[in-house]
C-alpha cells in the first residue's frame, strides 16, 4: 500500500498565539494554561488548523501535569486531574464543528521530563542521566493513562532529549495495548539529538524495542535545514522505519528569556 504524508500540527501554539491576549512563552505551563484561561481560543485555533488541512490534532498537553495546574493555575486536585480529558474534548468538539469526524485524528501530546522543568533542558539533554525509572513512571504514567482513557487515537512523545527516556516510554506502552505512539527527538544538528547521541542509532534502538507499538520515529522543534540529513541517516540505517518530522522556522530557543 502506498504511504502518503499526513499534515499534522504541533501543540497548536503558533495558531493559538493569534487568539489569546498574552504571550504564550515565559510561563511554566506554556500553551497548556489556556485550557483553563481561554478554552474558546483553543477551540478556535483547532478549528482553523482543520480548515488549513490538518489531519491530526495534537492535544494541548505537552507541558501539562496535574500538579502544575494546581500550583500555577490554582485548580483543585480534581479539576487538575480532568485537564487531560478536557484537552481531548476540545479537539473532539473542533472536529465535530468542522464536520470532519472520521477524517481528523487526535494525538495525545506528551513532553519529556526535561520539558516539565521549564528551563529548556530538553534542548540541551542536561539531567538525562539523573532520572530514575521510578521518576519517569511517576510523571509519565498518569499522563499517558489520562489521555488514553479520554479517547485519543494515538500518542506522541515529543522533544525527547535521550534514548533512555524514549526506551522507557516504549516499555510503558506495554501497559496500554490498544494505543500506539510516535517518538520524536529534538535534533541539535544534522546527526545528533539533544544529549549528543546519534539520531539514527537511537531510532534503530527504539524501533527494535517497540516496532509493534510505534507509528514512527522522528524529530521536532529543530532547524528545517537539518531534517533531510537526519532523514537520510535514518534511511541508511534502516529504510523500513517510518520517519516523522515537524521542524520550527529555524529559530533557536533561548533558555534565559524562555523564547
Amino acid at each position: 500500500m502506498e504511504r502518503k504524508p499526513v499534515l499534522t500540527t504541533t501543540e497548536i501554539t503558533t495558531e493559538l498565539e493569534l487568539h489569546v491576549q498574552e504571550p504564550i512563552d515565559g510561563h511554566p505551563l506554556w500553551g497548556s494554561r489556556f485550557l483553563v484561561k481561554d478554552r474558546a481560543a483553543c477551540l478556535k485555533a483547532y478549528q482553523n488548523l482543520i480548515r488549513s488541512g490538518a489531519g491530526v490534532l495534537m492535544t494541548n498537553t505537552y507541558q501539562a501535569t496535574p500538579d502544575a495546574f494546581v500550583k500555577h493555575m490554582g485548580l483543585t486536585e480534581r479539576e487538575a486531574a480532568d485537564i487531560f480529558e478536557d484537552s481531548v474534548k476540545i479537539c473532539q468538539q473542533a472536529i465535530e464543528l468542522e464536520k470532519k469526524k472520521g477524517e481528523v485524528s487526535i494525538c495525545g501530546a506528551i513532553g519529556s521530563l526535561n520539558a516539565l522543568r521549564g528551563d529548556g533542558s530538553e534542548y540541551s539533554g542536561e539531567f538525562c542521566n539523573t532520572y530514575s525509572d521510578q521518576e519517569y513512571l511517576d510523571m509519565h504514567r498518569p499522563r499517558v493513562k489520562a489521555l488514553v482513557d479520554s479517547g485519543v487515537d494515538f500518542l506522541c512523545f515529543e522533544t525527547l532529549p535521550c534514548s533512555k527516556e524514549a526506551l522507557f516510554l516504549i516499555g510503558l506502552l506495554e501497559e496500554f495495548p490498544n494505543v500506539k505512539a510516535w517518538i520524536s527527538f529534538f535534533g541539535r544538528n544534522t546527526k545528533e539529538i539533544s544529549n549528543g547521541e546519534i539520531f539514527a542509532d537511537v531510532a534503530v534502538k527504539c524501533w527494535e524495542k517497540g516496532e509493534d507499538r510505534l507509528l514512527a520515529v522522528g524529530v521536532n522543534c529543530l532547524d528545517p535545514a537539518w531534517v533531510t540529513p537526519l532523514f537520510k541517516s535514518l534511511k541508511a540505517a534502516n529504510p523500513n522505519i517510518p520517519f516523522i518530522a515537524y521542524p520550527n522556522s529555524g529559530e533557536k530557543y533561548d533558555t534565559e528569556s524562555k523564547r
